[in-house]
């Protein structure tokens, strides 16, 4: 890439630049983006090492001379009744160094106003009916809105390649149909979740949980782990470790199933307890409930609170004959 024509927002730290305004993103990328090598990192702030992954991820993919965009973004159109939107962190200065360090070369932080100008928009993208199963089901308009404000992002940020997540698999699962329903110019790609030392999704909301609560959210990851090493067993394979970056192979979703179950259910008693919301088999193509007779990919999905804390997390299968 050619050097900036602007100052760095963090002297004395690895070089990245804060946009708030659309005309001001628009120069940039006129100056600097390079064709087929241009992508975007969509997070509502709050930054962890998962987001970290996925700037990674872009930079790897479009190369030193490329331009890696993160939007920055607390979207007020999925956020429902009584959901977290006024106490979501806000850590735009924490962002900026997590950005930088993972070698984004801008930052697009624009506030609602500069998103809906004129306030919300009276058109939005509709999810359909994969956005009304699980987590559309749970939280009515969240996809409708996450749509939208996808949409919105990749009209202003213009990338070749978009890179969202695996944990969030319903959104990523939408966000490709709506790239292809709609002809948007753009490559999605998945990155794999990243987890804690103890199994533990990464997610902006873990910083909620206290230290009892964080016991009791370990049991969705258990959960998840089981239900794999129990399909493994059903395929005369031994248990797998924690990582499940590749796809494994297993042969019983009744099996994934119970054993998941199980574990969930145990978590009904912990102190505080794990109110389950749903845990499913699905095609990731539509998360639909796979039957037992499967052949394919799957996402074994759960999604519980833990006191205030809405939390999800899956692992992605293939079940049957190896591929």
């Amino acid at each position: 890439m050619s050097p900036k024509l602007w100052t760095k927002a963090l002297p004395g730290e690895p070089d990245v630049e804060l946009f708030r305004h659309r005309p001001d993103l628009d120069a940039a990328l006129a100056h600097f983006a390079v064709p087929g090598r241009t992508a975007v990192v969509m997070t509502m702030g709050a930054l962890h090492d998962g987001h970290a992954s996925l700037i990674r991820a872009a930079r790897a993919r479009v190369g030193a001379k490329g331009m890696v965009t993160v939007t920055v973004f607390v979207n007020p159109l999925q956020f429902g009744a009584g959901e977290d939107l006024d106490r979501y962190p806000r850590t735009l200065d924490a962002d900026l160094r997590v950005a930088a360090e993972a070698g984004a070369d801008i930052v697009f932080a624009p506030t609602a106003e500069e998103v809906y100008p004129g306030g919300e928009p009276g058109v939005r993208i509709t999810a359909g009916a994969l956005g009304e199963r699980y987590e559309g089901a749970s939280r009515p308009g969240h996809f409708d809105g996450m749509l939208t404000v996808v949409g919105k992002l990749l009209h202003l940020t213009r990338p070749d390649i978009a890179f969202f997540g695996e944990k969030d698999a319903q959104q990523l699962s939408l966000v490709r149909r709506m790239v292809r329903d709609l002809n948007f110019p753009v490559e999605i790609v998945g990155v794999p979740t990243v987890r804690e030392g103890d199994g533990l999704a990464l997610s902006s909301r873990n910083r909620y949980l206290t230290a009892q609560e964080r016991d009791t959210a370990l049991t969705l990851s258990r959960a998840l782990f089981a239900g794999r090493d129990a399909g493994l067993l059903a395929a005369g394979e031994g248990p797998a470790g924690s990582e499940e970056h590749e796809l494994i192979r297993v042969a019983s979703p009744a099996a994934v199933r119970s054993a998941a179950r199980t574990v969930l259910d145990e978590a009904a008693g912990l102190e505080p307890p794990l109110v389950l919301d749903y845990l499913a088999l699905v095609d990731p193509a539509d998360f639909t409930e796979v039957s037992d007779g499967h052949t394919g990919e799957a996402v074994l999905a759960v999604a519980a609170k833990v006191g205030a804390t809405r939390l999800i997390d899956n692992i992605r299968l293939w079940i049957g004959a190896a591929r």
